[in-house]
């Protein structure tokens, strides 16, 4: 067997690899010397079959294998020596491949882009902020009250109120189209909260303003990507019936409200929304030094990137946000989506930053552990009620899937590290400071 270099050009590398057609033979009476004791064949008996007759019935397949196997383990010695890593799946084409006949040399071109030698970084040179939000008995108040809001009752306004928005009106409607009901559209008795849009747009808006014993026609069209395709783009006409307006009744803060939140009374209510209110603004915060983390580490490691990756990944992003940008438009009449400096940019950006913290990861041996990925697994089944049966098997026959639950543990993991070795300043400010830095952030 003998392997050529063709190209080494920056991280591009490519291979000629040559097996002669008497190595394939030798690897094919191999295979079959090997597997001659445990055959049987009618007319003989176990492990006495004639090898002659084993390379008739076998010889062309076990001749694919020995190809594969050759060259595989070709590769295999080649990475090991080199200590390449390719960054995608190898190309690998064979010369001649519609000529090839049986007694001929085999000759197939390997390339690859190998992934880059990532340099090392001095962490104690990156310093960062850390925004620490004290959780004030303001912040637990509104915490408290907003409690209350989703614990609100509804009471009757005084006959002859019009509704307004955030009223709860029970309704009668039928849905029409082009003069003609249609499945679903139709209800007796509902409870519509105005402004929750759990109706289609449009539709909530034109109950404002109405008293009890009102009909009103509300004349909707439906969302073009509306989930029933038989609907989906079309105007609709609904007659409502005001059967009663409601106006909304929030909770009284006390020991029973908190009970309804499964506390034992309102000052553990407090306690637990005390540490909740502290965990959401650590985690905002860390996201916040995280950016700033990536953002000095884009300036300060540099190195070459592989196209492939790049590439994909600038593709992936212009698409991102071209359907960001067009929301409304269907898959199928989605145009061919060029690549923007913009999105290559940021594609460069993101396969830079993801290679710097795999390798960081594995110099470090920082894993997954199978308990971290399990709890992955449990919060986002919880996310599928009733269903987490079935969505346990799904991740168990997905390795795709289960590794983009794995993905953001290890980055989250790598990025820890890091910061243990990073300067990190902490600097106490308001929650509306750190929502301020959230949003421009965004």
């Amino acid at each position: 067997m003998q392997v050529t270099e063709t190209l080494n050009k920056g991280l591009k590398r490519a291979y000629d690899i040559l097996v002669t057609a008497n190595e394939l033979d030798e690897n094919v009476q191999s295979k079959l010397i090997e597997a001659q004791p445990t055959f049987e064949m009618k007319g003989f008996r176990k492990g006495k079959v004639p090898l002659s007759l084993l390379k008739k019935q076998f010889g062309e397949k076990l001749m694919g294998e020995a190809m594969q196997e050759t060259i595989d383990n070709a590769m295999k010695e080649h990475f090991d020596t080199t200590g390449d890593r390719p960054a995608q799946q190898p190309a690998m084409e064979m010369k001649d491949g519609d000529t090839w006949k049986k007694g001929d040399d085999v000759e197939v071109s390997i390339s690859y882009e190998r992934l880059p030698d990532i340099p090392d970084v001095d962490f104690k040179k990156i310093k960062l902020k850390r925004m620490v939000v004290e959780v004030d008995e303001k912040a637990i108040k509104e915490g408290l009250e907003n409690l209350a809001k989703n614990a609100q009752n509804f009471e009757d306004r005084k006959k002859g109120s019009k509704s307004k928005d955030g009223d709860q009106l029970n309704i009668n409607f039928l849905g029409k189209i082009n003069g003609e009901a249609f499945e679903g559209g139709a209800g007796e008795d509902y409870p519509l909260v105005i402004g929750s849009n759990s109706f289609i747009p449009g539709f909530e808006e034109q109950l404002i303003g109405k008293k009890t014993g009102d009909e009103v026609k509300v004349n909707v069209s439906f969302p073009k990507d509306y989930n029933s395709k038989d609907l989906a783009g079309k105007e609709a006409v609904f007659d409502c019936v005001i059967n009663a307006v409601k106006q909304p009744k929030p909770a009284v803060i006390n020991d029973e409200m908190a009970k309804q939140f499964g506390s034992e009374d309102l000052k553990a209510l407090k306690a637990q929304l005390k540490e909740r209110l502290g965990t959401e603004y650590a985690a905002a915060a860390r996201q916040l030094t995280k950016r700033e983390l990536m953002d000095a580490l884009d300036k300060l490691v540099k190195f070459d990137l592989p196209e492939a990756l790049v590439d994909a990944e600038s593709s992936q992003i212009a698409h991102q946000l071209w359907r960001e940008d067009n929301p409304s438009v269907e898959e199928k009449d989605q145009p061919e989506i060029e690549t923007t400096d913009e999105s290559k940019t940021l594609g460069e950006r993101r396969v830079r930053l993801g290679l710097l913290l795999a390798d960081l990861g594995r110099k470090n041996e920082i894993t997954v552990s199978d308990q971290e990925m399990q709890q992955a697994v449990f919060a986002e089944a919880q996310k599928y009620p009733g269903q987490e049966k079935e969505f346990f098997e799904f991740i168990q026959k997905n390795e795709e899937v289960q590794q983009q639950l794995r993905a953001p543990l290890f980055e989250d993991k790598v990025v820890d590290f890091v910061f243990e070795l990073s300067t990190i300043s902490e600097k106490k400010v308001t929650k509306d400071a750190l929502q301020k830095a959230i949003e421009s952030d965004d």
